[in-house]
């Protein structure tokens, strides 16, 4: 699991820290020790009997794209923000990676199952919730096979490239919608709505504001695929700033298929002022209901029952409106117009359309950015959250588990046991260490300390920063 230049970098530096690390007992009535001498380069032929090897820990790591697979109810995927995409086909009983040395990134930030045909599965390169670290990628790829083999259908992007959404039609495979929101850091033209009639083989750019603005969300009306939803976003994030909102975002619809679009983001009831980032839904239930949750000074869920003429707030309650750059995810249930699900640091379900709020995933991890309901069985739901995919067949009363090797770490460090330790910090969840030769390991253990952003390893040798599940 280590297909990509970024991967392969961390995992070198975790090679160097484990076999460079000497340990040694020093007994402190003798007399002080020599200064050592500098360390002599590896020799080259030892370098190439190394063999990589996963040592764990089997927890999961940040995901921002799931989806179920209408009429395989057993099925779904979750892309991980470093770990490629993953695939159950037992409820979640258990996960494989499936685009392993098959595609160039390691960051699936956008994830759509055609429901005619679900064997073809598109998925999309880099990330949109525009934290302070961001896994680029290189576009769209697509499989016919329900995942077996990929190619890729565009967007490359030189390898800077971030997908926010990708909307399959419901009756027809080779019909898709891509919110491409672009360089997180730099102006491009590449960005906007796009859309393809051949499966991928072309794509036209059909709703695109400036070089400064990406789509970050797309939503399509099931009892009419011609009406489209689509909220645009202009934001940046550089290593010492970030921008989440500005003249070039707004909310729009389309009536055509995507072919031309109308801005409504001054209709009545939605705030005025600057607006940032915008995550819409229409209710696959009654297609004149339509969700906004919208960043705004005033922001919060707004509600249409007029498919976009007219809106009310629902609710501007704080919980659903914090961290918005990370967050503002919507998602409409399937079978009833008035429930709708809230994504922040908790998972909201309301059941009168968002005027109160219940969270339902206390038994997941926390941290929401995606959520698929079921066209058939709105109990079903596939969740993505900072503990990667997790599947519920409860309505979120009881979710599966994510043992799965997915974790983001921003340090690793090794102790000078025998045999040594592997320790870092694992993003949004605590210290792990596992021992050099494998396994699960476990949070603190081995002689080290820390929490979700630091580390403090006791008896520790070296470092390297890392992002994915450790390597040696």
């Amino acid at each position: 699991m280590f297909q990509s230049p970024v991967r392969v970098a961390i995992a070198v530096s975790a090679l160097v820290v484990a076999t460079t690390a000497v340990p040694s007992a020093i007994d402190s009535t003798r007399a002080p020790a020599r200064s050592p001498l500098p360390a002599a380069p590896l020799d080259s032929a030892l370098l190439k009997s190394y063999r990589w090897r996963g040592i764990g820990p089997d927890r999961g790591g940040r995901s921002i794209a799931v989806s179920g697979v209408k009429g395989r109810p057993r099925e779904a995927y979750f892309g991980a923000t470093g770990g490629g995409l993953w695939k159950t086909t037992d409820g979640g009983a258990s996960w494989s990676p499936i685009t392993d040395g098959l595609i160039k990134s390691a960051s699936v930030g956008a994830v759509a199952v055609s429901e005619s045909n679900p064997d073809v599965v598109y998925i999309g390169l880099g990330e949109t919730c525009i934290r302070g670290n961001i896994m680029a990628g290189d576009g769209i790829y697509k499989s016919t096979d329900a995942g077996k083999t990929w190619t890729q259908v565009g967007f490359d992007g030189g390898g800077k490239q971030n997908i926010s959404k990708i909307r399959v039609h419901p009756t027809n495979p080779d019909i898709v919608w891509a919110a491409v929101f672009g360089f997180h850091g730099a102006p491009n033209d590449e960005r906007g709505v796009f859309k393809t009639t051949d499966g991928g083989k072309t794509w036209k750019k059909v709703l695109y504001r400036d070089d400064r603005t990406g789509a970050i969300d797309i939503s399509v009306d099931r009892t009419n695929p011609n009406v489209l939803y689509a909220a645009l976003w202009e934001a940046y994030r550089v290593e010492y700033q970030m921008s989440s909102g500005g003249p070039g975002s707004g909310l729009y619809k389309s009536t055509d298929g995507g072919d031309t679009w109308t801005e409504i983001t001054r209709n009545k009831g939605l705030p005025a002022g600057v607006v940032g980032r915008i995550g819409v839904a229409v209710s696959g239930a009654d297609p004149n209901r339509v969700y906004a949750l919208v960043e705004n000074e005033n922001g919060g869920l707004f509600r249409s029952d007029d498919a976009g003429a007219t809106w009310t707030l629902a609710n501007g309650n704080r919980s659903i409106r914090q961290r918005a750059f990370y967050y503002t995810h919507i998602t409409a249930d399937t079978k009833n117009k008035d429930v709708v699900y809230a994504l922040n640091t908790s998972l909201f379900r309301s059941a009168d359309a968002g005027k109160t709020l219940t969270s339902v995933g206390q038994g997941t991890h926390g941290d929401h950015h995606d959520l698929w309901v079921d066209p058939d069985d709105a109990t079903h739901l596939v969740n993505g959250n900072d503990g990667g995919g997790a599947i519920s067949y409860e309505t979120g009363r009881r979710w599966s588990g994510q043992a799965f090797p997915t974790a983001q770490f921003y340090h690793v460090v090794t102790t000078k046991h025998i045999p040594y330790h592997v320790c870092g910090s694992q993003q949004d969840n605590s210290t792990a260490c596992v021992a050099s030769g494998g396994g699960a390991g476990g949070g603190g253990g081995g002689g080290a300390t820390g929490n979700r952003y630091g580390w403090l390893a006791r008896s520790c040798c070296s470092f390297a920063s890392a992002q994915l599940p450790v390597f040696t």
